[in-house]
């Protein structure tokens, strides 16, 4: 095995760390860490883009992991977001 390969008890190289979105593709939203903290502010910004094109409205005081699911659901029904 070559020396520069990383194994998962590695952390990860210097600007390679795991985003949102990598979190949610490894685990369930109702086991993220921080899935019952408030949507952040990007969350919220690009929730209410999806959901001005959807003609819906986005619902107050959402977690982050609700607010994830909910950009999911939106993006299936948008135009903007193509598989």
């Amino acid at each position: 095995m070559s020396e520069n390969t990383t194994t998962p008890s590695e952390p990860a190289p210097a600007g390679t760390a795991p985003t949102e979105s990598a979190e949610s593709a490894e685990k369930p939203v109702e086991q993220w860490a921080t899935g019952d903290e408030p949507a952040t502010g990007p969350q919220l910004s690009y929730l209410q883009t999806l959901a001005r094109e959807a003609g819906r409205e986005v619902p107050e005081g959402l977690s982050k992991g609700d607010a994830s699911l909910l950009i999911d659901e939106l993006q299936g029904a948008s135009k903007r977001v193509e598989d």
